[in-house]
């Protein structure tokens, strides 16, 4: 009997020891809590969303505070109390409005602690000193009043006189990058940007310039822009049975195409959704662009060619009287000989070649500064990629590569995150009048 009272007292004594273990290291361990934020602030501007990332995974968290003092004063952001363990992690989201605080412009101390649930109450804080700072950058525009075409290209240059985070030109919804330069000593920005074909819908103040400064802070200023009348061609295009027969395979052939039992199929996914993911690829190549200008003068356009399609023709085509589809031509159709010669518009480096779905053969050419040229349905390809060409240097020959129904040479210009009329850089008077002049008068 006495060894079964001994075994039982042992027994308690290890459970009561095995419990004293367990209260130390969960309700009295101690561990702080960790603290994280997703972007360290320096600088509140107007507005200022943080997320504050809290975790123990030992008592789990108790108590969240955030607070911001000013002048001695200090003002509650956020408080979170959790009144029961277990939760271990926590993402407090806390938006600062210092005007609604009344804080003023300068510095602050932004205050964050997390408590823990043991019984230590184990505390993290952290401390940062950040700037106040509600005032928009002031955009200074260095140009009188633009005047532009619907499909067209336009440029402007201004001033910012201080150190900004980002700036661009916006044209509705469309976002073109700016770069700085400098003019007669003076730091300025210029954009190439591009108009829509259907200008109609553009209205005063949906076009102009952003620039946000380090602590968020947005400025807007409408840019003056005077869009003279334009009208595009309406083309009917007739789909031959023999040229869905000689070019569906070749199409199929580079890019894995399902084969599709109806041409009329094929036809329709070609001219959607494949011109829709060139285009794609297009715009993602031209969003690196060199900083400074490498083009000068105007652009060469491809000699004794002539025009076969226009910039921004509406074309329907049509199969056995039946309507299949329409699609806008985003450049130039230039016909010379066969496998004439071509020629770089203008100086730059060579951004992308290689075979790029309807069009084929292709090779863009950046200008910098956002500004691009573009050649499609090219026979061969006489550069590579990153090599720096002059105005007027071979880099190629016409073909009918890609969706072409015959040799020529498919020219388009990009401007930021479209294509552009090409007709507007190939005439000098036109640069003259609309880059030219422009950067002088900045200057």
């Amino acid at each position: 009997m006495n060894r079964y009272v001994t075994t039982f007292f042992v027994f308690m004594i290890l459970m009561l020891i095995s419990a004293g273990i367990f209260f130390f290291f969960t309700c009295y361990e101690g561990e702080q809590p960790v603290i994280a934020i997703s972007s360290v602030p320096d600088m509140i501007g107007r507005e200022k969303m943080l997320e504050i990332h809290c975790s123990d995974r030992k008592s789990g968290i108790r108590l969240v505070s955030v607070s911001i003092t000013q002048d001695e004063k200090k003002y509650q952001l956020e408080t979170v109390s959790i009144p029961h363990r277990g939760i271990t992690e926590q993402v407090i989201p806390v938006l600062i409005h210092p005007k609604d605080l009344k804080l003023h412009d300068g510095q602050a101390t932004l205050d964050i602690s997390v408590t823990d649930q043991s019984l230590r109450k184990n505390t993290a804080s952290k401390t940062f000193t950040v700037t106040i700072d509600t005032v928009p950058p002031r955009i200074i525009q260095l140009n009188p009043l633009h005047y532009a075409n619907p499909g067209g290209s336009a440029v402007t240059v201004y001033s910012i006189p201080e150190e900004i985070a980002e700036t661009y030109v916006y044209v509705g919804d469309n976002i073109f990058p700016s770069y700085p330069i400098t003019l007669a000593g003076k730091s300025c920005y210029v954009c190439y940007f591009a108009l829509p074909m259907d200008s109609t819908g553009i209205k005063d103040g949906m076009i102009g310039i952003a620039a946000k400064d380090k602590a968020g802070n947005l400025a807007k200023s409408s840019l003056p822009i005077h869009m003279r009348q334009k009208s595009f061609r309406d083309r009917t295009m007739t789909i031959s049975k023999g040229f869905l027969e000689r070019k569906i395979p070749d199409l199929e052939q580079y890019n894995n195409m399902i084969k599709y039992e109806s041409p009329i199929e094929a036809f329709r996914y070609i001219n959607d959704r494949m011109r829709a993911e060139n285009n794609e690829k297009i715009r993602s190549i031209c969003q690196q662009s060199a900083d400074r200008q490498l083009w000068k003068g105007s652009f060469i356009r491809m000699k004794n060619a002539a025009t076969m399609a226009m910039f921004g023709d509406k074309r329907t085509y049509v199969f056995e009287g039946q309507k299949i589809g329409t699609s806008i031509h985003d450049g130039v159709d230039l016909a010379s000989v066969r496998n004439a010669t071509v020629h770089a518009a203008n100086s730059g480096t060579i951004a992308f070649t290689g075979y790029l779905g309807i069009y084929g053969n292709s090779i863009l050419i950046d200008h910098g500064l956002g500004l691009f040229s573009f050649y499609a349905h090219l026979e061969t390809i006489d550069v590579t990629e990153k090599q720096l060409v002059n105005k007027g240097m071979p880099i190629g020959r016409t073909g009918t590569s890609g969706w072409a129904g015959g040799d020529h040479l498919h020219f388009g210009i990009f401007v930021g995150i479209q294509f552009v009329d090409p007709q507007e850089w190939w005439d000098p008077h036109w640069i003259q009048d609309n880059v030219d002049i422009k950067l002088d008068v900045a200057s």
